[in-house]
């Protein structure tokens, strides 16, 4: 009686095979990293723009975008002014109309709302003039301006929905890597959770792979 030889995969077919599967993971893990690498960059080039846009529009006008009262019309069609004080009142991710500014007391969000309209209608960031929409980050969180954060004083610019892994490498590059200390300070968050003034209670971002943070820089 005849017996069938059953054929299988030689050692060198198997290895071929763990050799390709490696190659894919190596570039998808690659690619993974590229991304990230991306985002960091995207992140920290809004950092340091939006500031320097700030700046330029005080050069320019004397005053601060948001909170500027001649920025109302007719200097701008459909453009409001804010109420001179010295303070872009409000919060970074302020939802409010774009309207008049808050006044005094800072309670209410409009003037960092304000404050994008201004920029775009000096030409200093991209959009039309009178959008106050506020610009998304690059892993889709919030990024604005309000008046301290975290314990840091004066204006500071805040982002939101960072991983920990963007996060840390943020401060690390442009601070002290630590999220309680420095000129950037973050803490644990959820999806655009507003910046609190009180000083951030983590001493480390805590990579876990679902773990937000937001994220202020004093500006």
């Amino acid at each position: 009686m005849k017996t069938r030889n059953q054929s299988g995969f030689t050692l060198v077919e198997i290895a071929i095979v763990l050799v390709i599967i490696g190659l894919l993971l190596g570039g998808v893990l690659k690619g993974q990293e590229l991304i990230t690498q991306a985002r960091i960059k995207n992140v920290i080039n809004d950092l340091n723009g939006i500031p320097a846009a700030i700046y330029a529009y005080q050069d320019r006008y004397r005053a601060l975008p948001g909170d500027e009262k001649a920025a109302a019309t007719p200097r701008w069609a459909g453009v409001h002014g804010g109420d001179g004080n010295g303070v872009i009142c409000g919060t970074y991710n302020g939802t409010a109309a774009a309207t008049t500014g808050s006044g005094a007391s800072c309670t209410g969000e409009n003037e960092s709302t304000l404050l994008w309209q201004h920029l775009r209608s000096a030409g200093l960031v991209t959009g039309a003039g009178s959008s106050a929409e506020m610009p998304q980050n690059a892993v889709g969180g919030f990024t604005g301006i309000q008046a301290g954060a975290f314990g840091l004083p004066g204006h500071v610019i805040c982002t939101s929905n960072l991983p920990a892994k963007i996060a840390s490498s943020i401060d690390a590059q442009l601070d002290d890597g630590a999220p309680n200390t420095g000129s950037i300070r973050g803490a644990k968050a959820t999806l655009n959770a507003a910046a609190g003034g009180t000083a951030s209670s983590d001493t480390g971002y805590v990579d876990d792979g679902s773990q937000l943070y937001l994220i202020c820089k004093a500006i």
